[in-house]
C-alpha cells in the first residue's frame, strides 16, 4: 500500500488514522500488541466442518481438545470459534488462531450420565469457562511432553539388543553354475 501522499489528495482529507500513529500495519486496531494476545497452534485434524449457529444464524466451526492422558478414554473437550480466526501456517498441516490473553472461552466435553430403560446411553454437556491462557495449555498439550535424547535411546535400545540370544547366521551358499 503507497504512503500517504499530501499533493494527491483531495482537499481536507488527512491522513490515515493508522499512518498518523507511525509504525504498524493497515487496519490493526489501535493499542493492541502481541503481549496482549495468546497464539495458539495445532492440527487441522482437531478442526471440525463449519456449521451454522441456531441462535446467531453465523457460520461457526469446532474445536476438539484431544485429552492430554493417554489412559483418559472420555470424549474430547470442544470449543466454538467463527471460521475467519483460524488461519493455516505457511507448512500446510497446521493451524493457528489468536485470542485475547485476558478472555475467556466457552470449553464443553460430553458426559455420561446413564442409561434410559431401553438401554441407550443418556449424554450431559458440561460447561465451563476456561482462561485464553489456560485453553493454550490444553491445546498444545505435546509440547510438554519430555523428548529424550536420541542418544539415550539409542543406549536403551543397544542394551535390550545385548540381552536377547542370537542365532547363527546362515551361510549364504552359491548355486554351482552348470556352464563351469
Amino acid at each position: 500500500m503507497a504512503d500517504w501522499n499530501e499533493r494527491t489528495a483531495p482537499a481536507g482529507q488527512t491522513a490515515p488514522a493508522w499512518q498518523e500513529a507511525g509504525s504498524g500495519s493497515a487496519g490493526a486496531p489501535q493499542g493492541r500488541t502481541d503481549a496482549d494476545e495468546v497464539t495458539i497452534k495445532f492440527g487441522k485434524g482437531l478442526v471440525g466442518d463449519p456449521f451454522t449457529s441456531r441462535k446467531t444464524g453465523k457460520q461457526l466451526v469446532e474445536v476438539s481438545i484431544p485429552n492430554a492422558d493417554p489412559s483418559d478414554k472420555r470424549p474430547w473437550a470442544r470449543f466454538v470459534v467463527p471460521p475467519g480466526m483460524i488461519h493455516d501456517n505457511k507448512f500446510g498441516k497446521g493451524v493457528w488462531m489468536k485470542l485475547p490473553r485476558n478472555g475467556t472461552t466457552r470449553v464443553s466435553r460430553p458426559v455420561l450420565q446413564g442409561q434410559d430403560e431401553n438401554g441407550r446411553n443418556i449424554w450431559k454437556r458440561e460447561i465451563r469457562d476456561v482462561p485464553n491462557t489456560e485453553l493454550k495449555e490444553m491445546v498444545e498439550f505435546y509440547r510438554d511432553k519430555s523428548r529424550g535424547s536420541v542418544l539415550s535411546d539409542l543406549e536403551g535400545k543397544r542394551a535390550a539388543a545385548a540381552e536377547t540370544p542370537r542365532k547363527a547366521p546362515r551361510q549364504a551358499t552359491r548355486p554351482k553354475d552348470p556352464a563351469r
